[in-house]
């Protein structure tokens, strides 16, 4: 019974048990049975005990490395041999037959059907022949039969606990495989992600080419009919370099398109309210009391502009959150202003007496400065910070 670390406590329960029957087979024999404690006979029965455990607890597993099958069944005739000798020896039949059980269980767990019927044959006979030699037949087949229904329970309850066992460790090599699953799926998505990425990149990359040289090329051309004719007819070289200014713009929107492309906007595929709302829900969650609210009825923006706000309010909240030390924050979206849409950061924290904007709101003034929009603070001392910014919409 070779075990692996996965049976290893499994193993040691079923060595406790092994030695508790025997150790309550005897101590039943002893005291109940008053069977005689200081005679020669008793110290041969407890020396045939002690043999018996050692076998029991020890050898089982040493015989499985031997030579299999027959390693195992020798060690079952053995201890069934020294459990008869030791009713015998005892004349303790109905409360020494407990020593046949332990043996019974191992045979249950370890060997194949068949040979677990010849181990149960050999228990019943370790009971009834020494039975039959102290007394006569009727008591060893009286004896039999009642250690019999004790078998059948042994053999059933170890079934069922070796087939739990078995599906125990079923459940956990099934887990097993299905964590390494999961985790190469999870590489295979990973690199398809990245390949998919790398393809677009070079997609985007090529169309910035194609679209910035054409326009660029187109550029020159006009720049050099202006240039030509700047003297000889100022009216045409003025259209030319007007057509040139228009060609830049029209790249330049085509470049930031492009360009916009390759980043992973929060608000691309859902509303500014859901998307800003998170963000609300994410500093409430932190414990702080955070309110958000909508003024008017909420329309369609442009991407950039629906990203600068996104981004206005993201600011706004991290700066409540590491400088403001405050216990309340609001912040509100109004759409109330058909021409303009205005987001509001507002807090009770500490304030301060000026406001030098670090790099989060220098980003966020640079974004709106390039919408045309606005960007206004307020701040005093104990008296909170509010951030307002406002873009066309």
């Amino acid at each position: 019974m070779a075990s692996s670390d996965a049976e290893q406590q499994g193993d040691y329960r079923g060595e406790f048990v092994f030695i508790l029957t025997v150790v309550g087979a005897y101590a039943s024999a002893f005291l109940v049975a008053g069977f005689p404690l200081v005679t020669t006979r008793s110290v041969v029965v407890v020396g045939l005990g002690l043999l018996f455990v050692l076998l029991g607890v020890r050898g089982y597993e040493l015989t499985w490395r031997i030579h299999p099958p027959v390693g195992p069944l020798v060690y079952f005739l053995v201890q069934s041999f020294l459990a008869g000798l030791i009713i015998y020896l005892s004349e303790a039949a109905g409360l020494m037959a407990l020593l046949v059980l332990p043996i019974v269980s191992q045979a249950a767990g370890d060997l194949p059907r068949r040979w677990t019927v010849v181990v149960c044959a050999l228990a019943l006979a370790a009971l009834a022949v020494p039975v039959w030699l102290i007394a006569d037949l009727v008591s060893a087949l009286g004896a039999g039969a009642s250690i019999l229904v004790g078998i059948v329970f042994t053999v059933t309850f170890t079934d069922i606990a070796v087939s739990e066992a078995r599906a125990r460790q079923e459940v956990e090599r099934l887990a097993a495989e299905l964590r390494e699953a999961n985790q190469r799926l999870r590489e295979y998505a990973a690199q398809a992600e990245e390949l998919a990425t790398m393809k677009e990149r070079n997609r985007l990359a090529r169309e910035i080419h194609d679209t910035l040289g054409h326009h660029l090329t187109a550029v020159n051309v006009q720049l050099e009919a202006a240039r030509a004719v700047l003297d000889a007819d100022p009216e045409r070289a003025r259209q030319a370099v007007e057509n040139a200014q228009a060609m830049t713009r029209q790249g330049l929107a085509e470049v930031r398109s492009s360009v916009a492309a390759l980043r992973a906007s929060p608000v691309e595929r859902r509303p500014l309210p859901e998307a800003i709302s998170d963000l609300v829900d994410e500093l409430d969650a932190s414990g702080l009391i955070a309110e958000f609210a909508v003024t008017g009825e909420p329309r369609e923006l442009a991407p950039e502009a629906k990203l600068a706000l996104y981004r206005a309010a993201q600011e706004g909240l991290t700066n409540v959150r590491r400088h403001a030390r405050a216990s309340w924050a609001r912040v509100e979206l109004d759409y109330e202003d058909s021409a303009r849409v205005r987001l509001i950061v507002e807090d009770n924290g500490v304030g301060s007496g000026s406001v030098e904007g670090g790099f989060g709101l220098l980003g966020v003034e640079e974004r709106i400065r390039l919408l045309d929009g606005q960007v206004r603070t307020e701040t005093a001392p104990r008296e909170g910070f509010t951030l307002t910014v406002e873009v066309p919409g």
